[in-house]
């Protein structure tokens, strides 16, 4: 009893779920039904039953068609047969038939013609065959809605009028099959009702159905509707599928392009599946530097699931822009970019001098010229670089149709209309931009990225929502074939030759096939991630190459760190025209990491005594102080001197943090912070975006990122702040954020020959007697052996030592855990072991390296060091 009234009472959850099992049980049945219903939908979807269903609609329209016209002679003779079918046996009636297609025809044909529809039932015959048509052959020759409305239309109203007339005239007997029985009794009835007025309800039920079939809304606008109607017509009739050949158009031909009243670019049509219409307008050739457009009417195919209808989907195609193709076609060119420091600078006639005391150098002199020393100096030529035919991203108006179909109709799945979409071919992957519905939630597009990409059998696609800038939504999708990019190609571009950057670097080029050049000293620094294979280095060797072609020795110099020791060796060749490095020292290209870090130190040092310059000669920056200097407004005798660019190259920071940690992040930090306005810029790359790499401090002073593809989306989102790198498709396909833009780019490809011809080409030339010297750095690298009295030392430094020697790991941390010791008192044993050589110096994050291989020896040392110690 305490148990069922406990049940009763409804306060425990067991009680609750035994009061709901009978619905539950109830609810059984409901589930059945909904499998049956989804077994007979699974049927009627398959290809098969639809075909056959197809194949019957045709049969129909030729049986009915048959038995029709046959009708027309034999109606009469068979009337009294068909009047006593169901009392004659079939094969005596049919051996009185006189129907071409037996009792059968005669049968359909005297209920449709005479009882229903009269001579308006051919109206439903184009009905079935545009229906089985479209399912056999997978095309439309009209729009079938649009037939069935106005053949049901047709066939009562015309059977209406026809009817009417055989009222009036008094001649049913034999003209009764023109209007039907359908026909006859809607007459007869209007006629009793409204006498001749019945002639005015039919002529005012044709005007309201052709305002509703051509959507008229004014009767200006009638005569427009008929002939898009027409036209609609023609074109969807059409059986064959013209492409339009748009003609390849050479820098030399650009004079010579058709206008757009040209005909040899016609209209065409493609009809496709589960679309009810296309309509392909006229492309337009439009001017040097526009886009090519095809703008192509759309219907968005059925769904079953219930949304918002569609009626059409204006779809745009966007070829490759030509603005930025070569200036020159054929054998290559030898370019040569002068450098003209009076084209920036103000002419000294007009600028007076302020001396800074009173041995102010005179005002007559001559601007400074920083290229005099090298005077002869030619800049590289682009023949050096191998020449790559011209070859845009090959993409086929049918691989465009059946991409857009496959995003429409995926995204029809989930009730997601789309209002218009326009594609834009780049050399790696094409720009799908859409704009959907109203009402339609912007993250519910961003969540179906997998789905899309299932769909379209892509390799990897990445959503925009919504496109910066643009009312739009980008849905980016891989090329079958892609477009190699070669560096020859883009440093022929207008946008790069005629740069007037302080230090312009050619990243590459957009999905609009547009050259994108930027200015690293507006960056000011960049951040590079890959994995291995993906295209950093190539991208380093990408940023080496334009500031090289763009700029003079004497206005910039490079630091190359390589800890891989083979990525960089090539610019050795260029050791005393662009390198800098520290006094003393054999390499200009850093591969140790001891010496990595004396290096960012100097560099640190650099930029201190920079900033004395500037603060000195009054100035914000290094271009004001330089055009001071060069306009002879500084005197060198204190200390003022040109200062070029200077530009830190690191191949692999991720093997640096390892090795050598906070040393190298510190700096590195401080130069990312300090170094931007007295033109000291850094450019690092690792295959390695982690958290232990690029720590928050260097993250939050490199603004310009780059990411290449990289294996995961944790990795995008510590290089990016956000996902996409994952979904690139490598071989140089890469995104660039600046600020909070992000670009998808391909880099250009540059080979190690090229390279190694420019570096030849450069270092054959007569260069400076030294590389640039960078401030030598003064660290404190004693470690303090003398420091340290060895006769006061630790009561517990020989437990230490033989902890160290046993273990053979000279590691702080170790005698902390050994020896339940802080930090400070085992940091000082490490100090004194080092002193009494025993470990050897600091190395970094890297444990200590233990001098004293086994006990016996270590028990001499300290036995000596007791006997010295009395």
């Amino acid at each position: 009893m305490a148990k069922n009234t406990y049940n009763k009472s409804g306060n425990n959850g067991n009680s609750y779920r035994k009061e709901k099992e009978p619905e539950e049980k109830k609810s059984t049945p409901k589930r059945r039904g909904n499998n049956r219903w989804e077994r007979m939908t699974a049927a009627f979807s398959d290809p098969r039953m639809k075909l056959s269903l197809g194949l019957l609609l045709l049969f129909l329209s030729f049986f009915l068609s048959i038995a029709f016209i046959s009708y027309l002679f034999t109606g009469k003779a068979d009337q009294s047969m068909v009047g006593s079918v169901n009392e004659t046996p079939i094969r005596e009636a049919g051996a009185e038939t006189e129907n071409w297609l037996g009792v059968t025809g005669a049968f359909l044909a005297h209920w449709l013609i005479y009882k229903w529809f009269g001579i308006a039932a051919f109206l439903l015959i184009p009905i079935l065959f545009l229906g089985g048509y479209k399912i056999v052959f997978k095309r439309e020759l009209f729009p079938i809605g649009r037939m069935t409305q106005f053949s049901l239309f047709t066939a009562i109203w015309l059977s209406s009028l026809l009817g009417y007339l055989v009222l009036t005239t008094q001649q049913q007997e034999w003209l009764g099959f023109l209007s039907g029985g359908i026909g006859y009794e809607l007459a007869s009835f209007s006629h009793d009702l409204l006498g001749w007025g019945t002639l005015l309800l039919i002529a005012f039920a044709l005007v309201v159905f052709i305002i509703y079939f051509f959507n008229v809304t004014t009767i200006r606008s009638f005569n427009v509707k008929i002939n898009e109607t027409i036209r609609e017509i023609e074109e969807a009739g059409k059986e064959e599928v013209h492409i339009p050949e748009v003609p390849v158009v050479v820098p030399s031909q650009w004079n010579s392009i058709p206008t757009n009243n040209d005909p040899d670019l016609a209209k065409f049509a493609v009809a496709v599946d589960k679309v009810e219409k296309i309509a392909v307008e006229k492309p337009e050739v439009e001017p040097v530097g526009q886009s090519m457009h095809f703008e192509t009417n759309l219907t968005t195919p059925k769904r079953d699931i219930p949304r918002k209808p569609t009626t059409e989907v204006a779809f745009s195609i966007e070829q490759p822009n030509i603005a930025d193709i070569p200036l020159t076609t054929g054998s290559p060119i030898k370019t040569e970019i002068p450098f003209k420091i009076e084209d920036s600078l103000p002419i000294t006639e007009n600028i007076p001098v302020l001396p800074f005391d009173k041995d102010a150098l005179p005002p007559d002199l001559p601007n400074y010229d920083p290229t005099l020393d090298l005077a002869h100096y030619q800049y590289p030529s682009l023949d050096l670089l191998d020449e790559q035919p011209i070859e845009k991203a090959h993409v086929s108006v049918e691989e465009l149709e059946a991409n857009k179909d496959k995003i429409v109709e995926t995204l029809g799945h989930y009730g997601i209309g789309i209002a218009s979409i326009k594609a834009t071919i780049g050399p790696t992957v094409t720009l799908y931009e859409i704009i959907p519905e109203a009402g339609i939630r912007i993250s519910k597009i961003k969540s179906l990225e997998d789905d899309i990409a299932l769909s379209l059998a892509a390799l990897g696609i990445r959503i925009i929502a919504p496109i910066p800038g643009k009312g739009t939504i980008g849905i980016e999708v891989p090329n079958k074939k892609r477009e190699m990019v070669s560096i020859k190609s883009v440093m022929l571009s207008p946008a790069f030759q005629k740069s007037d950057k302080d230090l312009p670097v050619v990243m590459g080029k957009t999905i609009s096939n547009e050259v994108f050049v930027t200015d690293l000293s507006k960056m000011p620094h960049l951040l590079m991630a890959g994995a291995t294979g993906q295209g950093k280095s190539v991208g380093l060797n990408v940023v080496l190459a334009s500031l090289i072609y763009k700029k003079h020795p004497s206005e910039l110099k490079f630091v190359l760190v390589d800890p891989k020791k083979v990525e960089l060796t090539l610019f050795n060749k260029i050791e005393r025209h662009f390198l800098a490095k520290l006094p003393g020292d054999e390499d200009a290209i850093i591969t140790d990491t001891k010496k990595v870090v004396h290096t960012l130190n100097s560099l640190c040092v650099e930029m201190d005594l920079r900033y004395d310059l500037l603060r000195d000669a009054e100035c914000r920056n290094l271009k004001e102080y330089n055009t001071k200097f060069v306009t002879r407004r500084l005197n060198p005798e204190k200390g003022h001197r040109f200062l070029p660019y200077i530009v830190l190259v690191v191949d692999e920071l991720a093997d640096l943090m390892m090795t050598a940690g906070k040393e190298v992040e510190q700096p590195i930090a401080r130069l990312a912070q300090l170094a931007r306005a007295i033109g000291i810029h850094l450019v690092v790359a690792t295959q390695r975006p982690s958290v232990n790499v690029i720590t928050g401090i260097i993250k939050a002073n490199f603004p310009a990122r780059l990411s290449f593809k990289v294996t995961s989306k944790i990795d995008s989102r510590t290089i990016l702040d956000t996902g996409g790198a994952d979904q690139l498709v490598g071989q140089g396909d890469m995104l660039l954020m600046m600020g909070s833009e992000i670009i998808r780019l391909q880099c250009p490809f540059v080979k190690t020959e090229e390279v190694e011809r420019i570096c030849d080409f450069v270092g054959g030339q007569r260069g400076y007697p030294n590389a640039y010297q960078l401030p030598e750095f003064e660290g404190d690298d004693s470690g303090g052996k003398e420091e340290i009295d060895l006769a006061n030392r630790d009561s517990m430094f020989e437990e230490a030592a033989r902890i160290i020697v046993q273990h053979q790991q000279g590691s702080t941390s170790l005698l902390q855990r050994r020896l339940k010791l802080g930090y400070n008192r085992a940091g000082r044993l490490i100090d004194q072991l080092e002193a009494a050589g025993i470990v050897g110096p600091f190395e970094g994050s890297k444990a200590r390296e233990v001098l004293i291989s086994d006990e016996y020896s270590l028990e001499q040392l300290l036995n000596k060091m007791n006997d010295d110690r009395k």
